[in-house]
């Protein structure tokens, strides 16, 4: 695909924003772009160049000028308001347009029952913000393969993209959804460690910081299994295998499946609202 359509994002927040973030690099080929955000406090840093800003607090019909015209309007509201908002811009949606919301939760079928055009979901993570996001695409009843492939191409922006069937999407969300703050939770216990054995705040996190990023590279780059990599590390004897065996001990693998399950559990509770 050579260029991205116009485009809506109705709720530049974190999300919305991070996908705004990849579209405007020129490698995206996108050319109109319009987003919606409740304050010009929030709405004017994002105006300028392709990009039209609108601020609802100025503009009450903001969302309905934002979607007129659009070939894909992307929903980056919070999951409890998509209905609602849906409702409001119905009017104003080209018949053409693919709708693509990026709310927990929310199904294609309650979008469907609203609005009669094309829908999607999409579960991205914050590291879209940096162009490094894992994004989650469950096509909805109508959307054709050509329609799948534009979201595709749209996500594809800020990182990469799995698509998987809806029943999927949920526990895609545990993982990749959720992961970042698993992650950085791991970092912040790593760092409290190191600054407990007498390291300054700045040498802790240059430390775990460091690892981190550079054990991802190598993994990525590398090509070889985790479990392999962690083996190489891990010298008979050694350190880090007395290390590991404590980690081991901890049940950490039925941890995981215990917070994935309880992170589960929510999006199906947000699912049936």
């Amino acid at each position: 695909m050579d260029a991205i359509p116009s485009i809506a994002i109705i709720g530049a927040g974190s999300m919305g924003g991070a996908i705004l973030a990849g579209l405007v690099q020129p490698s995206a080929g996108a050319t109109d772009i319009r987003v919606t955000n409740r304050t010009e406090a929030k709405a004017a840093p994002l105006r300028g160049g392709i990009v039209t800003s609108i601020a609802l607090e100025t503009n009450p019909n903001g969302n309905l000028e934002a979607v007129a015209g659009a070939r894909v309007v992307l929903i980056g509201v919070k999951p409890a308001m998509v209905p609602g908002l849906l409702r409001e811009i119905a009017p104003a949606l080209e018949p053409t347009a693919i709708v693509v919301s990026v709310a927990a939760g929310v199904t294609t079928a309650t979008m469907e029952a609203i609005i009669p055009q094309v829908v999607l979901r999409a579960m991205p993570n914050t590291p879209a913000l940096v162009g490094r996001g894992v994004t989650g695409l469950s096509a909805g009843s109508r959307a054709a393969d050509a329609d799948v492939a534009l979201a595709n191409a749209l996500f594809s922006t800020v990182g990469e993209v799995l698509e998987i069937p809806e029943h999927m999407i949920d526990a895609l969300s545990t993982i990749s959804g959720s992961g970042p703050a698993y992650v950085f939770y791991l970092i912040e216990e790593l760092t409290r460690t190191a600054v407990g054995l007498g390291f300054s705040a700045q040498q802790a996190a240059t430390m775990v910081n460091g690892t981190f990023l550079g054990a991802a590279e190598l993994l990525v780059t590398s090509g070889d299994d985790p479990a392999e990599l962690r083996r190489r590390v891990t010298s008979p004897k050694g350190t880090t295998e007395r290390a590991i065996g404590v980690l081991e001990t901890a049940g950490l693998s039925a941890l995981f499946d215990r917070a994935t399950a309880a992170a589960l559990a929510r999006a199906k509770e947000l699912a049936a609202g």
